[in-house]
């Protein structure tokens, strides 16, 4: 095991170390901010319910937040391949930094409104800028195993940030508003550290090669008109991403108030999603770049439903543990489809279909947290996880059916 492990290590060294320089910044700048993303994100929802707001209400504010991502997804794609990912970067690490800072300064769950806006729009911008690093840098015959590889790099954080986060809780005073509290203020201190490295070291050469000459109009235009089912892909992603959030915005939330859970079982749930992205990702990006991205996606969507099915069930803190590392299916699922989506249009139309598809994905991210709040209100909380299992079964039934392998396409 232990040769494997070294074995497994150098061949990560070797593929990063042939890769170009912003890639490599690109890791390290991915890294940091997943730490610092790490530390909030599964505490959010508990953090603006203690401030007051109800299920329902924690849905109108996680899909407002959705809402800013929508209105800026579309052109934000086009913009990036035509300005450059760098200015994209220096304009959203900022953003988000101040997203962080209205968190920390809210003294009711209204006040997150402004903050889940800000803290959103610049999230898309982040990940739109991101995905094209990796769209445009690796090689199509190795661009799975890239993403999943930098995935997992960039993911080593996360294994420590929410039991860290757990912590400073406990210290200032528990699974409540006053403890959660800091946890912001040292994510916007952290974010311009972000901003120092990039101003520094990251380098675009690439820029003028992506939409060079084509307008935001006409750039969706060719989308639309050379992409492969480019509008089937779409209900697919409409459909993951409404299950993303919605799982986002509720998962940790049932567990605090269905079964019980404390800061530190939370804490754990996160840190638990990241074992499998660890330990699989290679394997299975070398699996997508060699059976397909499709295949490997029909694969692991059941186990990724079976964390929902194990937190319905679950009767104490083991159980909530181990269905958060069957939560780590979906980051190997989400990788492989973002590696099938910029296999879907033409290298050139890559910021102008990222954008069309981050549009998409911003009206999701209102729908989702919505939907789980009138569910749990109306119906209850068990309901929003079956909710979720029957998204999961529709996407995969629509990938099955209708959308086909984009391996060795581009």
């Amino acid at each position: 095991m232990a040769q494997g492990i070294r074995n497994g290590l150098s061949k990560a060294r070797s593929f990063v170390a042939r890769q170009q320089g912003p890639f490599k910044v690109n890791l390290v700048r991915a890294s940091i901010q997943n730490f610092l993303t790490s530390l909030t994100t599964q505490y959010q929802p508990i953090y603006t319910i203690a401030l007051g707001a109800s299920a329902l209400q924690l849905g109108v504010v996680n899909g407002i937040g959705g809402l800013a991502a929508a209105g800026i997804s579309a052109p934000i794609g086009w913009l990036t391949g035509k300005y450059g990912i760098k200015r994209m970067y220096l304009l959203a690490t900022p953003l988000m930094a101040l997203g962080a800072l209205l968190f920390a300064i809210s003294p009711s769950w209204a006040w997150i409104i402004p903050a889940v806006f800000v803290a959103s729009l610049s999230l898309r911008m982040m990940q739109t800028a991101c995905s094209m690093v990796c769209g445009s840098y690796l090689r199509g015959e190795e661009r799975a195993t890239g993403m999943q590889l930098c995935d997992t790099l960039s993911s080593i954080p996360r294994i420590t940030a929410p039991l860290i986060a757990a912590i400073v809780i406990t210290q200032f005073g528990g699974l409540n508003q006053d403890g959660i509290r800091p946890l912001y203020y040292v994510q916007a201190i952290g974010l311009l550290a972000i901003l120092v490295l990039v101003m520094t070291k990251f380098e675009d050469p690439l820029r003028k090669s992506v939409d060079k000459a084509t307008g935001f109009a006409e750039g969706i235009h060719d989308v639309l008109k050379n992409g492969t089912r480019v509008k089937t892909w779409t209900v697919f992603i409409v459909l993951s991403t409404t299950s993303m959030f919605l799982s986002s915005t509720y998962l940790s939330v049932f567990a605090a108030e269905v079964k019980s859970a404390d800061q530190f079982v939370i804490g754990g749930m996160a840190t638990a999603s990241v074992l499998l992205p660890l330990a699989l990702s290679l394997p299975v990006g070398r699996l997508a770049d060699t059976i397909g991205r499709k295949r490997v996606i029909l694969l692991l969507g059941p186990l990724n439903s079976l964390s929902f099915v194990l937190l319905i069930l679950a009767q104490g803190p083991t159980w909530i543990l181990v269905s958060g590392v069957f939560q780590g299916f979906a980051m190997l699922i989400f990788v492989t489809e973002s590696a099938m989506s910029a296999e879907l249009v033409p290298l050139q139309l890559i910021g102008s279909w990222f954008g069309f598809l981050g549009f998409f994905r911003g009206i999701s991210a209102v729908i989702g947290p919505f939907l789980g709040g009138v569910i749990w209100d109306g119906f209850g909380p068990y309901h929003v996880m079956f909710s979720l299992i029957v998204l999961e079964a529709s996407k995969f039934i629509l990938l099955l059916l209708a959308i086909p392998e984009t391996l060795k396409r581009n």
